[in-house]
């Protein structure tokens, strides 16, 4: 797991890992992203499943949005 300080807090980090089956035996992997104010960087209060098949879209449009 990677984590980031999540900017403009005193204590959130974004949180970046692979989960390999995260909905069962068939299924695909997915990059987590999470978001937790506590810095609590297990237990986040939010996060998104990103399949790696969309990952390089997905990042492609993060940095168009720089």
């Amino acid at each position: 797991m990677t984590t980031i300080p999540l900017s403009s807090t005193k204590k959130g980090v974004i949180s970046v890992t692979k989960i390999e089956r995260p909905y069962g035996e068939d299924s695909a992997p997915v990059a987590s992203v999470g978001i937790s104010l506590s810095g609590n960087a297990e237990n986040p209060e939010w996060k998104v499943h990103i399949p790696l098949d969309n990952l390089a879209d997905v990042i492609k449009a993060l940095q168009a949005l720089q």
